[in-house]
């Protein structure tokens, strides 16, 4: 079974100069706590509800402040083509709960959650796996 069976299509997505205060609504509004930030089809990175909390608000950001102030522009992709396990090692290297899906043309497809992952894979995996993601570094 491959990530695109399993993965959400039905995403929101944040684009680089909203408001992080519109943002922050979506999330709440949809609830749900991650969203993709993409230029077009190019995913440019990641932002969480804790993003937006801790480091926008807590450091004074003006809710007119642009979202891609404050993206992880690192965030960890899957391809819609990985198969379930090798995602779930990712998610445990990363301590990741969520990663954005990607297609063979580098175009955002998805969002995949461990949940997602969880009902399709050996609980024995998906144990494992919330067990790295929730280790304290």
């Amino acid at each position: 079974m491959k990530v695109r069976d399993v993965m959400s299509k039905d995403v929101q997505v944040a684009r680089p100069g909203d408001p992080i205060q519109e943002v922050a609504r979506r999330m709440a509004s949809g609830d749900f706590g991650f969203m993709p930030v993409a230029d077009g089809d190019a995913l440019i990175g990641t932002v969480t509800d804790r993003d937006l909390a801790v480091r926008a608000v807590a450091g004074g950001a003006a809710p007119s402040t642009a979202v891609v102030e404050f993206i992880t522009r690192d965030a960890a992709t899957v391809r819609d083509d990985d198969d379930l396990k090798s995602v779930l090692d990712l998610m445990s290297r990363r301590q990741i709960r969520r990663a954005p899906v990607i297609d063979k043309n580098g175009r955002l497809v998805g969002v995949v959650s461990l949940g997602d992952l969880s009902t399709r894979v050996k609980e024995k995996y998906a144990g494992e796996a919330l067990e790295e993601i929730s280790r304290t570094a």
